[in-house]
């Protein structure tokens, strides 16, 4: 019995040996360090261009066309997707699910405009319409300063596993944009909205970016997800073009309407 106490005890002493914990005087922890400053909403802003390219490469791109799937999980429906952009502010999507048909949405650079088989066609308005210009400006990223006059750090906050600093961004027409840009990559990883709509009210729509992809020297997210309060989708690209013609027809309001 006295032999396996004395094993016993030597064991934990060797145990306290190599933990650095059997010492005659204890060593006192070191004191945390402080964290690092945040950086200023200039410096983040700086970072994302950098990360999507540079202004050089951004600028040399005057058009986007993509193709890719189009899925809303939670009801199994599947579709294809057409995307069009034109500089200087021109979009136009067409998502065709299947089953249950076209929906289309455009902005030709002064009207918006959405049309579906569920609520038909309609014209935006209101912040709908603002911030449809915002998003359909093809320099967006160059520009935020200009699109969000009042622009503030909001500190950092994890989407999924990546530190993201929060950046609340005001255009001063009621609404508002979050954007959450990895504190590693400098990229956008999330980005909400809240703004008044015709059909829904107040809304908030949440949307994620991922995959991100270099085509022609700019990286483009080929994973976004969508989250509102009616319905969740996910846009998958399989085909990224740039600088490729695009008829301003695309973006025109239908003209049966």
């Amino acid at each position: 019995m006295r032999r396996r106490a004395k094993l016993v005890l030597l064991g934990l002493v060797l145990l306290a040996v190599a933990s650095g914990s059997a010492t005659a005087q204890e060593t006192k922890a070191p004191a945390p360090k402080p964290a690092p400053p945040l950086p200023s909403v200039d410096q983040i802003l700086d970072k994302y261009v950098q990360a999507l390219g540079g202004k050089a490469a951004i600028e040399k791109l005057n058009s986007r066309v993509t193709k890719g799937r189009f899925e809303v999980p939670e009801q199994g429906l599947t579709g294809s997707l057409d995307a069009y952009a034109k500089a200087p502010n021109k979009t136009a999507s067409v998502v065709e699910i299947t089953g249950v048909g076209q929906f289309r949405q455009g902005f030709d650079g002064t009207l918006a405009w959405a049309d579906n088989p569920m609520a038909g066609f309609r014209e935006l308005s209101g912040q709908e319409l603002a911030n449809t210009k915002r998003s359909s400006d093809f320099y967006q990223s160059l520009k935020l300063r200009q699109l969000y006059p009042k622009m503030t750090l909001k500190g950092t906050e994890k989407v999924g596993q990546r530190e993201s600093y929060v950046v609340e961004a005001d255009p001063g027409d009621g609404s508002l944009r979050r954007m959450y840009l990895d504190v590693e990559t400098g990229l956008l990883v999330r980005n909400d909205t809240e703004l008044d709509t015709a059909t829904q009210g107040r809304m908030k729509i949440e949307v994620y970016f991922d995959d991100y992809k270099e085509v022609d020297g700019v990286k483009v997210p080929f994973t976004v997800r969508q989250v509102n309060p009616n319905i969740s989708w996910v846009i998958k690209a399989t085909e990224v073009r740039h600088n490729v013609p695009v008829d301003d027809a695309k973006f025109a309001k239908p003209s049966a309407q």
